[in-house]
């Protein structure tokens, strides 16, 4: 009687039955984290106002989208090594919007060793007009070398668990970005301001969102 009694009280209190068997557990993550100090943090407020046209006192994002990418650099630690720089090396049209360099909060291996580059709600530059509320995961890999089945199943994990702990509401890959021009979701400054991208491919992502349990394609769920 009392659990009952509990249940309603809660029912009343958030207008929602209380979730039970949605904790999914943190997957084996190795920490790896990149340079973060007080000049990449400015950089990237300047980002989310110049880019983004948010004001931000602090460089955090809150979690909706998880953009999945390939590296076409093949390896780990020449990935950590790039995005380790605080301002961008080279890439001139991409240094022409902002000096601060890429980055993503995760990198994957092809062993499907998943190391985490960055907090999950920290800010990182890897996709344009979404990088405000996107969760980055990088993959070792390119057009030559596919990713891998090891890939494939440490993506489901992570974005498994990512989807427990935030409001996570798409999946996508980073070829599908520019579908969100002209939604309420796209935030870039510019609308000149665009690359084009192929990875990780339909065919990966057709995989993973259908281990991810999501129906429909992109377009489909945008339009709801």
């Amino acid at each position: 009687m009392r659990i009952f009694v509990g249940i309603i009280l809660m029912i009343f209190l958030f207008g929602v039955m209380p979730l039970s068997g949605v904790t999914q557990e943190r997957p084996p993550i190795v920490q790896r984290l990149i340079k973060w100090d007080n000049h990449r943090e400015q950089l990237s407020i300047e980002y989310l106002q110049q880019r983004h046209g948010i004001i931000a006192t602090a460089a955090t994002i809150i979690p909706k989208i998880v953009v999945v990418h390939w590296t076409a650099v093949m390896s780990v630690e020449k990935t950590i090594d790039v995005f380790n720089f605080v301002e961008l090396p080279a890439r001139p049209h991409l240094k022409k919007a902002s000096s601060l360099n890429v980055s993503s909060q995760f990198v994957v291996g092809r062993d499907g060793t998943i190391f985490q580059l960055l907090p999950e709600t920290t800010f990182a530059r890897h996709t344009i007009g979404l990088n405000y509320c996107a969760i980055g995961i990088e993959n070792i890999g390119s057009a030559r070398y596919p990713l891998t089945e090891a890939q494939l199943e440490a993506n489901t994990a992570l974005i498994k668990y990512l989807m427990a702990e935030y409001p996570i509401e798409f999946v996508i890959g980073h070829h599908e970005y520019q579908t969100f021009r002209g939604t309420n979701w796209w935030k870039e400054t510019d609308p000149n301001y665009l690359t084009s991208k192929i990875d990780p491919g339909e065919a990966f992502m057709s995989q993973l969102r259908l281990k991810l349990g999501m129906q429909g394609d992109l377009t489909q769920r945008l339009n709801k």
